[in-house]
């Protein structure tokens, strides 16, 4: 039964936004769908058990929640409307097994049916990471600073709205993508730091969740080659993914970037962001992803045994802030000016952000406490540490600071 168990969440963690795509872009509703997948996969755990795991898990899942569906239409009140639009009904169980290996890959069609403007704008990135990258309500709520129920109904209205307006499930055409290329951008982004959160992979549903951005981002470049901040998407999250075995010790402890081991970090994803970030500049559109992209192509360097030029990196930042004056551009400002002109440089330019955005943001926390270690304040560092501490859900990280605090005198 463990086995089965296991099975069936590797088909889940590796397969579900595609099948949920595959399965909504030909009935047209997205929330049918889902429900159609997941009583597909409680059927397998009841019925994997006892007569074995098919040769051909995804196939069987398909065909299972197919016929949930086609059942579903036929007793609706809508039947003959939504009959139709099942595309496959038509298909046997053995001709849909036999192709499914092969059955496109709908997801980024998807991802933009979920960033059309009929739907809410609150809602856009939270329906992506839900929908193809099956990420729980619960959790897309906590990364969002929403309570769980609130989320569960904003996500429910969403997929209403896709069904009863006729949102397509499809690429816009080149007019419409300016309004919607953005939201997409920005639901990839944050799956992968959803999976950058759980260094380790331990976490079973965000496993594979990095791997899954990446992919997303590479065939969002090829299908708009003209995108720059496609590019330096990609280029952004190569670079940082790059580095993701150095991040932890052999102990787990963790290692702050400039102490890393960059024989750990990996030349071919390096050298495929520099070619990325390259394509992004010649495009001249500069944006928020490239910029930061160029602020690890600096940090990247010391793979070829360059220090780090943290006069680039405080201008780099310079630029960002410019265009997405958030509190993290302006914190990894500050934390970049003060390792290039002196912390008291840093320090003026935490001192200039709202109390409002910095009373639960631990990355300001953590620089400022850094920062006024640096300056021969302890007992201001001190505070700033245990705040930052105080804040830290991880506990390797929260071990590195309470490190990092000790050794301040």
């Amino acid at each position: 039964m463990t086995d089965t168990v296991q099975t069936v969440e590797q088909v889940a963690r590796n397969s579900y936004g595609r099948l949920v795509a595959f399965l909504a872009v030909r009935s047209r509703d997205l929330a049918a769908a889902e429900d159609a997948l997941g009583d597909a996969f409680l059927a397998a755990l009841d019925q994997w058990p006892r007569d074995g795991v098919p040769q051909k898990p995804e196939a069987w899942l398909l065909t299972a929640a197919r016929r949930r569906m086609i059942d579903a239409s036929r007793r609706s009140a809508t039947a003959d409307a939504a009959f139709p639009a099942l595309e496959f009904a038509a298909l046997d169980a053995q001709r849909e097994a036999d192709a499914v290996r092969d059955f496109p890959d709908e997801r980024l069609g998807l991802l933009f049916c979920c960033a059309h403007p009929a739907i809410d704008e609150a809602a856009r990135t939270p329906l992506m990471l839900q929908t193809v990258l099956g990420l729980d309500a619960t959790r897309i709520a906590g990364a969002f600073l929403v309570a769980p129920a609130a989320m569960s109904q904003r996500l429910v209205r969403a997929k209403t709205k896709i069904r009863d307006a006729g949102v397509p499930f499809d690429i816009p055409s080149a007019r419409e993508l300016p309004e919607r290329v953005e939201a997409v951008m920005e639901a990839i982004y944050a799956a992968y730091g959803t999976a950058w959160d759980d260094a380790f992979g331990v976490d079973a549903k965000r496993r594979g969740l990095a791997e899954e951005a990446i992919w997303l981002a590479r065939v969002l470049t090829e299908t708009m080659p003209e995108n720059a901040e496609a590019h330096g998407l990609l280029a952004l999250m190569l670079f940082c993914e790059s580095r993701r075995a150095a991040r932890r010790s052999s102990s787990g402890a963790f290692v702050p970037l400039d102490q890393q081991d960059v024989s750990l970090w990996s030349a071919p994803m390096i050298a495929e962001a520099e070619r990325a970030l390259r394509t992004a500049s010649a495009l001249t559109a500069p944006g928020r992803f490239q910029i930061e992209a160029a602020i690890q192509s600096v940090h990247a360097q010391r793979l070829f045994g360059a220090p780090v030029r943290w006069d680039a990196v405080a201008m780099f930042y310079g630029s960002l802030v410019a265009i997405a004056p958030t509190v993290g551009a302006y914190v990894g400002m500050a934390a970049a000016l003060g390792e290039a002109r002196g912390p008291d440089i840093g320090l003026t330019v935490l001192n200039g952000l709202n109390d409002a955005d910095i009373t639960d943001y631990q990355p300001y926390w953590a620089v400022r406490g850094h920062l006024l270690a640096h300056a021969g304040r302890a007992p201001e560092a001190h505070i700033a540490y245990n705040r930052a501490i105080h804040l830290s859900d991880e506990v390797a990280v929260r071990s590195f600071l309470l490190a990092r605090a000790a050794s301040v005198s």
